[in-house]
């Protein structure tokens, strides 16, 4: 099962757009539900997206990469899926 990692509708405000700043891992690491995996910022304020499920990090959207909520910014590919 593969689980996707999305920008969450309320992680900010306004409709602004924010920018990929960091991942806390690396492409194909094994990551842990609710480790914090990402950060984005927007209007010079940073925020931290956690794992939504246990597994293997698939990243989409690369660092300084523009992203709107809602968007798809990675995977995370459950063991066995």
């Amino acid at each position: 099962m593969t689980m996707d990692i999305v920008i969450p509708g309320d992680l900010w405000e306004d409709d602004s757009e924010g920018a990929v700043t960091a991942w806390l891992y690396d492409d194909g690491a094994q990551v842990q539900e609710g480790a914090v995996i990402v950060e984005v910022m927007t209007d010079k304020v940073q925020h931290e997206l956690s794992a939504p499920t246990s597994g293997t990090l698939r990243i989409r959207a690369q660092l300084d990469d523009i992203v709107n909520k809602g968007d798809v910014i990675g995977t995370i590919e459950a063991p066995g899926g």
